[in-house]
């Protein structure tokens, strides 16, 4: 087999790409696994979503396609080596570690893993058709846009995260409807007082919701009863999933420290993983923030650790 790889980055997010034009910049030599199919689509989640108010740098916006297609570029520019292929299966238990995909093996000195989490969705007949026209999975990246101001939301879930972006929305919405399958919301106590003290909020008990309705834009939702059964339609200019993101580490399970959700657990201020010499950086270790802002800036931050690690490992760039 060839020499290995100084470094190997797995996703192409925007942690992904900010770690190779780093790693590149340091004469790294990165090569980059930037996906196919698995998690998502290459670029991941601002692939599939449309207007980006709140990035850095872009006063009028930027489409989330095209902002990480910039990305892309950046990365190339700067000599990272990318691969348009999913890996299926890694090594991190013996060095120098091992990289697949269905096409090729590479052996890495170091591993950036910027693989992300995916936004769990219902999968409604309509939901398709509606994804990013009036439907979303993050209240804080869409919820100020201009096509949800003023209008009636929908916020499907029960824990703490469905409470937050409830309030969130709040600002922009005219009335927020929280719809839980319960009677009773599994969020903490100090976040359900937030929701039943705020007067734009109206909880909607023991109810799913079994199809978003509208044609080119959400108009809104279909309501069933779990207990009777019974559906009724309720207008809204928007729905927002507010049910858990899952983070795309199914290669390393059994192999990196994981928390009980299955994000990779790094060290305190650092991106070490449980190994020496495996990095990760974005959404797959992160489910506080899950923004392209500071999925960005950890991977800088997993850059900045693989360098100086591979100069104590006594590995020349």
């Amino acid at each position: 087999m060839s020499t290995p790889e100084h470094v190997v980055i797995i996703g192409s997010g925007p942690a992904g790409h900010t770690a190779a034009v780093y790693t590149a910049r340091a004469n790294l030599k990165p090569v980059m696994f930037e996906g196919q199919a698995a998690g998502g689509i290459p670029g991941g989640q601002l692939m599939t979503t449309t207007e980006v108010e709140n990035y850095p740098g872009f006063p009028q916006g930027i489409q989330g396609p095209e902002l990480m297609q910039a990305f892309r570029k950046q990365s190339l520019r700067f000599g990272t080596r990318i691969i348009t292929d999913d890996v299926v299966k890694a090594d991190v238990k013996n060095r120098p570690f091992t990289v697949s995909s269905a096409e090729q093996t590479l052996k890495a000195h170091a591993l950036i893993i910027a693989t992300g989490a995916a936004a769990k969705r219902l999968n409604l007949p309509g939901e398709q058709r509606l994804w990013t026209k009036g439907m979303s999975a993050c209240a804080v990246c869409d919820g100020a846009l201009p096509v949800f101001r003023n209008k009636a939301l929908v916020v499907i879930g029960g824990g703490d995260s469905a409470c937050e972006e409830s309030g969130f929305l709040t600002k922009f919405a005219s009335k927020v409807y929280l719809i839980h399958r319960r009677d009773q919301l599994r969020a903490s106590k100090i976040m359900q007082e937030r929701v039943f003290k705020n007067p734009k909020i109206e909880v909607i008990w023991n109810a799913v919701v079994s199809d978003v309705l509208g044609n080119d834009v959400v108009s809104g939702v279909r309501l069933k009863d779990v207990k009777t059964n019974q559906e009724r339609d309720l207008a809204c200019g928007g729905v927002f999933y507010a049910i858990g993101f899952t983070p795309n580490t199914a290669l390393f399970a059994g192999q990196l420290a994981m928390d009980e959700h299955g994000y990779l657990l790094t060290t305190p201020g650092s991106t070490e993983t449980s190994i020496p010499g495996v990095f990760a950086c974005g959404d797959v270790q992160d489910k506080r923030y899950r923004q392209a802002v500071t999925a960005a800036g950890s991977g800088c931050m997993a850059a900045l650790d693989c360098e100086r690690w591979l100069i104590d490992q006594g590995v020349e760039s």
